[in-house]
């Protein structure tokens, strides 16, 4: 199985509560890798774009929890 299916998968059994949690904690993270890329390059840039889809999936899964679906 993928990374992304098994992200999905483990995202898809938290609470409300626990999604926002994780989306704050992951837009620090993501705050943070980026002042580091701009004080020197990261060994993988990358991961900038994949946490950024990241919060996106995790954006994406709350919504779904609030509307009951």
């Amino acid at each position: 199985m993928s990374k992304k299916a098994d992200f999905v998968k483990s995202i898809s059994a938290l609470s409300n509560d626990e999604l926002v949690s994780k989306i704050k904690e992951d837009e620090q993270r993501l705050k943070k890798l980026h002042f580091a890329h701009a004080i020197a390059p990261l060994e993988n840039p990358q991961s900038i774009r994949m946490l950024r889809k990241d919060i996106a999936r995790l954006k994406t899964q709350l919504k779904k929890v609030q509307l009951g679906a």
